[in-house]
């Protein structure tokens, strides 16, 4: 998976033709496409929802099924290749499901944030909401982590990835967590507008880049 992963992102950089806007959706298995075809998946349907409104654009599956935020941060230097230009940050959900401390959910978030601000990488933070079941004091803490970090960044939100499928079974999988093929193009027309504020940032910065 992570080799895979890892040619699947730098080929999708490479076959990008000069003037291209390179994006990496940076994820856990909501990004990855679990269970789906890999054209199911929503790197892979955003970056046709993009096309089909203009913009010039690649996005590369960096999603990895199962990763913590922690797990996230391990690999972020080479899922991330050089000549990307922007990334979707979604990471948490797994962190929440297994209940790991707040704090170290948030130390890896920043750590992360800290890797892209420091290649000059605009990003949008997809947020993600703890489940019920993890009480309501770990809810309030978890749920606030994404817009503080986007606030502290000056990254762009979407509040949360799953709005508008979480709990919808006729959008999601047996297993009632991950989205399938209709529930991937209710996420995509949902965060669309988002992600055109990402590349807007995009194509306002100088021409000169920090990312080699």
């Amino acid at each position: 998976m992570i080799s895979a992963l890892w040619f699947s992102a730098a080929a999708a950089q490479s076959a990008a033709e000069p003037g291209t806007i390179r994006l990496v959706a940076f994820g856990d298995s909501l990004t990855a496409g679990y269970m789906l075809d890999p054209g199911d998946a929503f790197p892979a349907k955003l970056e046709a929802a993009l096309k089909a409104r203009g913009h010039d654009v690649v996005v590369a599956n960096a999603g990895v099924s199962g990763d913590t935020t922690s797990a996230g941060l391990a690999r972020v230097d080479w899922s991330v290749p050089a000549g990307t230009d922007g990334v979707i940050l979604e990471l948490g959900a797994n962190d929440a499901l297994r209940g790991i401390d707040i704090d170290v959910t948030r130390g890896a978030l920043e750590e992360i944030a800290e890797r892209f601000q420091a290649r000059g990488l605009p990003v949008l933070v997809a947020g993600m909401l703890a489940p019920p079941n993890m009480g309501a004091a770990y809810a309030d803490e978890f749920n606030a982590l994404f817009a503080d970090l986007a606030q502290r960044h000056d990254f762009i939100l979407y509040p949360f990835f799953l709005d508008g499928i979480a709990a919808a079974p006729d959008l999601n999988l047996d297993d009632g967590m991950h989205p399938n093929s209709q529930g991937v193009d209710v996420i995509v027309e949902r965060i669309l507008p988002y992600v055109e504020r990402l590349i807007a940032r995009i194509e306002e910065r100088p021409p000169s880049r920090t990312d080699g």
